[in-house]
């Protein structure tokens, strides 16, 4: 007989069953696949699935979890995952949860990207992106919207946001350098003025009870989630081994400025700055991925960030799809070798990009389960959350000019384009459409339009 706890309320709840490492495995596996909805869709389907259905976890301890992830650059609802995952399963437990998290969408992508370049003339195809270019900017100018909102609480963080668009639509500043100045205003903002740079709201504390949990509020830290130097020192020595090791080859044998190494190295340096989301990111990936490399044109970048919209798993695995585009039109085993040279590029971006990730979750996780208290966010994150709302304001302005003047400024305005866009805003804004709705039915009506004009 299943042993049971009565709530206050009077009601029973049979105590969480213990799981084990493969039932874990294909609920991680499952959750790869339908992780859609970008982090607030996918930190949701968690919630619903470990908390309130299968009590893997309490409330209290997924949110002060959700809390670090959210402090730590890279993408938070994956870094959620390898964190539940470590502290169930230890690090093998992690390493699935978070990879199984990434593998789907990074397959999906590749097969995905190949379609995309290989019968992007296909009128059919050109039609349903002829549809969705417009509406991916108006899904990037809603993101600011609802970045801004929930970030913009006083005009010290609105000045912040003002500055950081100037910067970068105007000065050409590059995305760490604004990062940087943002951070330095924050800390300094912080103590002059603490109350403009405390960050209110945010996830409240836990008042659901959904019954007893596996790790439940008082459940003692199992002994693998105990801080220790020596621990401390080895995760980052076998981090650093496995940045230095694939990097070293691909210098060795396509040299510093190969394609492939040059990619390593720049997604290296984006994983350490995707704080506030994958939109604040994605300047900072089309400054060099388009501006400096040359590695995709601004098209191919809008329509990249449109399918990394429609497939499972986090919204930074666009850098796949620019990896792939990069290699497949850079073939550097060949020009008979495109699809590998593209999914390699792929897979090794995809590495590089949530190496970092892992390395947070599991040196620090001891750090943040020696408290259950809630994390804050400080005052510099909170300033860097401001400035990424003008960075993100400006790829908005950036995908709508190469949406609506395709030619440049002086050929035509493209009509269709700004009736789709204005629609897909109105469903966002309005009626609260969802994303993959909106992207639907724009495809659907570019493809009309398209083959009208055929």
């Amino acid at each position: 007989m299943n042993e049971t706890t009565l709530r206050p309320s009077g009601e029973s709840h049979p105590l969480a069953a213990p799981v084990g490492l493969f039932e874990a495995f294909l609920f991680w596996l499952k959750l790869g696949f339908i992780s859609f909805g970008g982090p607030a869709g996918q930190i949701a389907i968690m919630h619903q699935e470990l908390v309130e259905r299968r009590r893997w976890i309490s409330e209290r301890r997924f949110l002060h979890a959700l809390n670090y992830c959210m402090l730590l650059p890279g993408p938070e609802a994956q870094q959620l995952a390898t964190y539940i995952g470590w502290l169930m399963h230890r690090t093998w437990g992690g390493l699935i949860a978070g990879a199984l998290f990434v593998l789907p969408s990074l397959f999906i992508l590749i097969l995905l990207s190949w379609v995309y370049i290989a019968f992007g003339e296909v009128p059919v195809v050109a039609g349903v992106f002829y549809g969705i270019k417009p509406a991916v900017t108006a899904i990037v100018v809603h993101a600011a919207h609802r970045i801004g909102s929930r970030a913009l609480k006083n005009g010290w963080l609105w000045g912040i946001a003002a500055a950081a668009f100037v910067a970068i639509f105007a000065l050409d500043l590059p995305f760490p350098l604004i990062v940087l100045g943002a951070a330095l205003i924050g800390y300094a903002g912080g103590r002059v003025a603490p109350d403009k740079f405390a960050l209110g709201g945010g996830h409240s504390a836990a008042k659901a009870s959904y019954g007893p949990a596996l790790i439940d509020d008082h459940t003692p830290t199992p002994d693998h989630a105990r801080f220790r130097w020596s621990r401390l020192l080895l995760l980052v020595g076998a981090g650093a081994l496995l940045w230095v090791v694939p990097m070293g080859l691909l210098t060795a044998v396509f040299g510093w400025q190969g394609t492939l190494t040059q990619m390593g190295w720049f997604f290296t340096k984006a994983a350490l700055l995707t704080f506030g989301g994958a939109y604040a990111v994605l300047p900072y990936v089309y400054q060099g991925a388009v501006g400096h490399y040359g590695w995709l044109s601004p098209s191919q970048m809008i329509d990249g960030l449109a399918l990394g919209e429609t497939t499972p798993g986090p919204l930074i695995m666009v850098v796949a799809f620019v990896g792939f585009v990069g290699g497949y039109v850079h073939p550097m085993f060949g020009a008979d070798q495109a699809f590998l040279a593209g999914a390699v590029a792929a897979s090794l971006v995809t590495w590089f990009t949530f190496l970092p990730s892992f390395l947070f979750i599991l040196a620090g996780g001891p750090l943040v389960e020696s408290t259950h208290n809630e994390l804050k966010f400080t005052a510099p994150l909170t300033a860097v959350t401001a400035a990424v709302v003008g960075v993100i304001l400006n790829l908005a302005l950036f995908f709508g000019y190469h949406v609506l003047w395709p030619e440049g400024f002086e050929g035509r305005f493209d009509w269709p384009s700004a009736i789709i866009a204005l629609a897909a805003a109105v469903a966002l804004f309005r009626f609260k459409r969802g994303v993959i709705q909106v992207l639907l039915a724009c495809a659907v009506t570019g493809l009309a339009v398209h083959l009208l004009r055929i």
